[in-house]
Parts: structure tokens; sequence; C-alpha cells
């Protein structure tokens, strides 16, 4: 164990697991999360911003 608790590995406050949803940080709109998909790799339906992990 390295020590560093529960911090999620791309830097997030923690891990999320899998189930959540992603956000547009432009409009707000939610999707849910796709396993295997980052919510960065994915733009937001509604007016195309790359959405984050909420």
């Amino acid at each position: 164990m390295s020590g560093r608790g529960g911090r999620g590995r791309m830097g997030g406050p923690y891990a999320a697991g899998p189930s959540g949803v992603c956000i547009c940080p432009n409009c707000g709109h939610t999707v849910p999360h796709q396993v295997g998909v980052p919510c960065m790799n994915q733009n937001c339906p509604k007016c195309g911003t790359k959405m984050v992990r909420g």
C-alpha cells in the first residue's frame, strides 16, 4: 500500500467508481457515466463542451 488512502488515479478527490454521472461545466446537463469511458472524452449533447465527472 502506498498510504495515499482512496485518492483517484486521475487526481480527483476520491475514486468515483463505476456509477455516477458526467456533468457539463458549461450548461449543467448530466448524463450517466459509462464504464470505461472517461467523462472528459465525452462532449455534452446539448452544447458540445467537454464533460467532467460529477
